[in-house]
């Protein structure tokens, strides 16, 4: 019986501390990317992140990579952002510039 009790106790906690993820995930997309030029390609996958492109800007979940790492990588693959947010978040002029650094 306590071991019955334990093991139910470890799935609550672990349930518990999930569930931020899985409230992030329904709220939508974390990261938007708005590249100068129009995309050739309507998806992209960065580091194992698909970003999708919706009619003005490429959005994808939250990544485990750093929000300034995230946008390095989409202006790789896209060229120079016009803007880039993550958590709803823009980022300023110089953090933009230094992403736009990495833009193919």
């Amino acid at each position: 019986m306590t071991r019955l009790l334990s093991l139910a106790a470890a799935v609550l906690v672990s349930a518990a501390s999930l569930s931020p993820f899985a409230a992030q995930a329904a709220d939508g997309p974390y990261y938007a990317a708005t590249p100068v030029a129009a995309p050739a390609k309507t998806l992209l996958i960065t580091s194992g992140t698909v970003w999708k492109w919706n009619t003005t800007a490429f959005t994808a979940n939250k990544a485990t990579q750093r929000d300034a790492i995230m946008c390095e990588m989409v202006a790789k693959s896209t060229g120079k952002l016009v803007s880039f947010s993550a958590g709803g978040q823009p980022f300023d002029a110089p953090a933009l510039e230094k992403c736009n650094a990495r833009a193919k």
